[in-house]
């Protein structure tokens, strides 16, 4: 997006201010982010923190470029694949930078043979945590190794069980707080 237009001496010609506004609330956008932080730390972006369950492979590594990646801050994400193998990506998130990355080709009959070389995770998800640790490792960037900041008082009720309607309060200080926001809905 173009923001200012300068001369070669610096003056501004022209300066675009877009028109923003939120379309969720702050709460809705502080779960969803929590959803996709559990990506990173259990599901299929575990790779980006430890060596995870595939470092006995010793092909795993050959396929995966810069494996272990070992990240340790949090990070919300997201993987995807689509039908045949002929897409993968990966949508990284840390508070102060959303990253995407898109590997595949016009041409639907081009993909990947297997889902092992095909999905998100082994294709779009290594040039994701490679360009992070670049990111990472220029100081001048200040992106964030930092917690995403909650709102205050957030507290979610989960319905744990259809038989008996029993609830759980979840509470990102495991502090328990029944006030949950109207807008906020599962």
């Amino acid at each position: 997006m173009v923001t200012s237009i300068e001369d070669k001496n610096g003056t501004i010609l022209y300066q675009f201010t877009p028109e923003t506004r939120d379309v969720i609330s702050e709460e809705t956008a502080y779960v969803a982010t929590k959803l996709m932080e559990g990506v990173t730390q259990s599901g299929s972006g575990a790779r980006l923190r430890t060596r995870g369950a595939d470092s006995y492979r010793a092909d795993y590594r050959e396929i995966v470029t810069g494996y272990p990646y070992e990240f340790t801050n949090p990070i919300a994400g997201k993987t995807g694949t689509t039908q045949n193998q002929s897409d993968g990506w990966f949508m990284g998130m840390v508070p102060n930078l959303v990253t995407g990355v898109w590997v595949g080709g016009e041409d639907r009959a081009v993909h990947f043979r297997t889902i092992t070389y095909g999905q998100g995770a082994a294709m779009a998800l290594p040039i994701w945590a490679l360009y992070m640790k670049s990111c990472y490792a220029d100081e001048t960037l200040n992106i964030s190794k930092e917690d995403f900041e909650a709102p205050e008082d957030l507290s979610i009720v989960v319905d744990c069980s259809e038989s008996t309607g029993g609830k759980t309060i979840i509470s990102d200080d495991d502090l328990l707080n029944e006030e949950v926001p109207e807008d906020l809905e599962f």
